[in-house]
């Protein structure tokens, strides 16, 4: 995720870090090709047959709301997942208190560990990432999963039921903190696993290219040679939305616009580490702009 302090003026207007330009340089490329070949047919070869600038407004109009819809329902899907894994830090947070009411010191430290566990296992999953060094301080199964993690927590606060040492009160409070943490956690699978229909996809794409393909025949007769600048405008605003909905539809991602799970995780070891005799971590902080 891109942070730090927000740029204004011409730093912005050039900036390129965390802009979807080049991703899209090569299709505004191409239809500004075909925009200044259009041109050159009807300016020194033979005149063609113009459209009427009207149609197109109507058209960018519709495609406009269309794209909007979409960018808006990608934004959502963005805007949920913070919010769900600032639920899980507010809950590890929380459960490292419960757990420090009701459970014996054994138990609460187990309980702790899987608790850093489970949160890399989730990072690892949603990311669909291999194990790194972070996960491996906290589980050295390689077939680990989050699931099996928050099984794990269940079953210590079980084994302190059945030992006596924790009451009816303390269970409850923990199970349904730890039933909160698997609420967050399917709300993210659920995300991960279920993008945007495609179907709607591809008509928005199909749409746009269209558009940008016939535009020139409808500013070539009042724009002239501009018309190839002004097509790649709307090109890179049309082209530039799509791009921008493909990566917040992903939030977990690893581009730049993705969600930074390895700062959230930090943030949540800075937390609990010190409650097993851990010293805090260091928060994470962003390379160029950058915060993974």
């Amino acid at each position: 995720m891109i942070v730090g302090k927000p740029k204004h003026g011409l730093s912005l207007l050039i900036t390129m870090h965390g802009s979807v330009l080049p991703r899209i340089l090569p299709r505004i490329g191409a239809v500004m090709a075909l925009a200044a070949a259009i041109t050159w047919i009807d300016t020194y070869l033979m005149p063609l047959q113009h459209a009427n600038a009207a149609a197109f407004t109507g058209f960018g109009i519709a495609l406009s709301l269309f794209l909007g819809f979409r960018n808006n329902a990608a934004y959502e899907r963005w805007w949920e997942a913070r919010k769900l894994w600032g639920q899980l830090i507010a809950d590890a947070r929380a459960l490292a208190r419960e757990a420090l009411v009701f459970l014996p010191d054994a138990q609460r430290m187990d309980l702790i560990r899987e608790m850093l566990a489970f949160v890399h296992l989730h990072r690892i999953s949603l990311r669909q990432v291999s194990p790194d060094a972070e996960l491996r301080r906290w589980s050295t199964q390689t077939d680990d999963s989050a699931v099996r993690a928050l099984n794990r927590m269940a079953e210590l606060v079980q084994q302190g039921y059945r030992s006596g040492s924790v009451d009816g009160f303390g269970v409850r409070s923990l199970m349904e903190r730890l039933a909160s943490i698997g609420l967050a956690q399917a709300g993210c699978e659920r995300i991960a696993s279920t993008p945007l229909p495609f179907v709607y996809s591809l008509l928005v794409y199909r749409t746009s290219v269209l558009y940008c393909l016939l535009l020139p025949l409808g500013l070539v007769e009042s724009a002239g040679w501009l018309t190839p600048i002004f097509t790649g405008v709307v090109a890179y605003m049309f082209f530039g939305l799509a791009a921008v909905t493909e990566e917040l539809e992903n939030p977990f991602g690893t581009s730049l616009n993705g969600l930074s799970l390895d700062a959230m995780c930090r943030v949540i070891e800075i937390n609990l580490m010190p409650q097993i005799g851990y010293d805090a971590p260091d928060p994470a902080q962003p390379v160029g702009g950058y915060l993974s």
